[in-house]
C-alpha cells in the first residue's frame, strides 16, 4: 500500500541532502555578509525543482509498489519480464537474484511433483502385486486339505513385496544408510539364498554355491538387496527342476540359471524403470522395479552390474565390485 510516510522514508536521503545544502548555503551567505535575497532566490528555484522531481518520483513510486502488489497476489513463479522496468543495475540485480529463485523454486516444485507422482503409481502397483498373494491363500483356505505349504509361500511373498516398499522408501536418501567395509561374500550370498529356500524347494530349483574365499568393499544390506532381486528373478523364470549357480572370481561374483532367457531387444532395457519386456508380459505380476532398485543400489554402492542372456539357455549377471580407491575416487 503506498502512503507518503512510505516514499518519504523510501527518499530520506535526498530530503536529508536538499535540507543539508539550504542550511549552509543559509549559513555561508550569513557569515560572509552577503544579501540573504540571492539565497531565497535560489532555495526557491531548487525547491520547486524538488517539488516536480518529487511529483513525478512518487509518481512512478506508486506504480512500482501497485504493479509488486499485483505481482504480489499471483501464486505463479515470476518471471523476468513481469517485473517492473528496472532503473539502475542495483534494480537488475535484485530482478536477476527473483528470478532465480523463482526458476528454482519452480524446479523444485516440478520435482516434488514428479516424485509424488512415480511414488502414487508405484504404491498402486504394489497393492495390485500385494493381492495376487491374499487371494491365493483366501482361495487354499476356501478349498481346504494340506495349505501349510501354499500358505507358506504367499506370506513370504507378502513378506517380500513388504520389504521391498521399505527399500524403495529409503533408496531416496541412500547414502545415509550405507555403512561401507569389507565383508565376506560367500556370508552375504548364502543369507539371501536361504531367505529364497521356501521358493527354491517349491519349485525344485537346485542351488550350486561355490566356495569363495573372498571379502568386497560394500554395504552388507543394500548388496544382499541387490542378490534378492537378481535371485527372486531367477527363480520366477526358471522352470521346475532347473539350475541356479553362483560362484565369485576375484571381486566379482556370477549369478546365473537356466532359465528362459531374456530377448536380444529386452537385455539394454531391463534396468529401466518399469520395463518388463516379453517375458514380464507373460507374468502379469511382473512389475519392472525389481531390477530397477538393483541396479539404482548397485550404482550407489559403484557395483557395476552386467547381464548376458541367451533365450532357452538361461541368464548370467554379474557384479564388479570395486576397489578401495575406485569407491572414493
Amino acid at each position: 500500500m503506498f502512503t507518503i510516510k512510505a516514499y518519504l522514508r523510501y527518499r530520506r536521503a535526498v530530503f536529508a541532502i536538499y535540507l543539508a545544502a539550504v542550511f549552509f548555503f543559509v549559513l555561508i551567505h550569513y557569515l560572509s555578509g552577503l544579501p540573504m535575497d540571492s539565497v531565497l532566490y535560489g532555495t526557491a528555484i531548487v525547491t520547486f525543482l524538488l517539488l516536480t522531481w518529487v511529483v513525478f518520483d512518487a509518481v512512478r513510486f506508486y506504480g512500482i509498489i501497485r504493479h509488486l502488489n499485483r505481482l504480489g497476489e499471483n501464486k505463479n513463479p515470476l518471471p523476468v519480464s513481469g517485473m517492473p522496468p528496472a532503473n539502475n543495475l542495483l534494480e537488475q540485480k535484485y530482478q536477476k537474484i527473483i528470478a532465480d529463485l523463482s526458476q528454482l523454486l519452480e524446479k523444485t516444485k516440478a520435482g516434488i511433483e514428479e516424485a509424488q507422482a512415480e511414488q502414487t503409481e508405484y504404491y498402486t502397483m504394489w497393492v495390485h502385486q500385494i493381492k495376487t498373494p491374499i487371494s491365493v491363500m483366501r482361495l487354499a483356505l476356501q478349498s481346504g486339505g494340506d495349505v501349510n505349504a501354499v500358505l507358506e509361500q504367499e506370506l513370504f511373498k507378502i513378506e517380500r513385496y513388504a520389504e521391498m516398499v521399505l527399500h524403495y522408501v529409503k533408496i531416496g536418501n541412500l547414502a545415509s544408510d550405507l555403512v561401507i567395509k569389507d565383508y565376506p561374500l560367500e556370508e552375504i550370498v548364502r543369507q539371501s539364498i536361504k531367505k529364497y529356500a521356501t521358493l527354491f524347494i517349491y519349485k525344485k530349483i537346485a542351488v550350486w554355491v561355490e566356495p569363495m574365499d573372498v571379502s568386497v568393499l560394500t554395504d552388507s544390506k543394500w548388496l544382499s538387496f541387490i542378490c534378492e532381486q537378481i535371485l527372486s528373478n531367477a527363480i520366477k523364470y526358471t522352470p521346475p527342476g532347473g539350475k541356479i549357480t553362483v560362484f565369485a572370481e576375484k571381486n566379482t561374483l556370477v549369478i546365473e540359471d537356466t532359465g528362459i532367457g531374456i530377448r536380444p531387444e529386452d537385455l539394454s532395457r531391463v534396468f529401466e524403470k518399469g520395463y518388463t519386456g516379453y517375458n514380464g508380459r507373460l507374468d502379469k505380476r511382473a512389475s519392472g522395479i525389481g531390477l530397477y532398485l538393483a541396479k539404482k543400489v548397485a550404482d550407489a554402492l559403484a557395483i557395476k552390474i552386467q547381464l548376458a542372456s541367451k533365450v532357452g539357455t538361461g541368464t548370467k549377471v554379474t557384479l564388479r565390485f570395486p576397489k578401495q580407491k575406485d569407491l572414493w575416487e
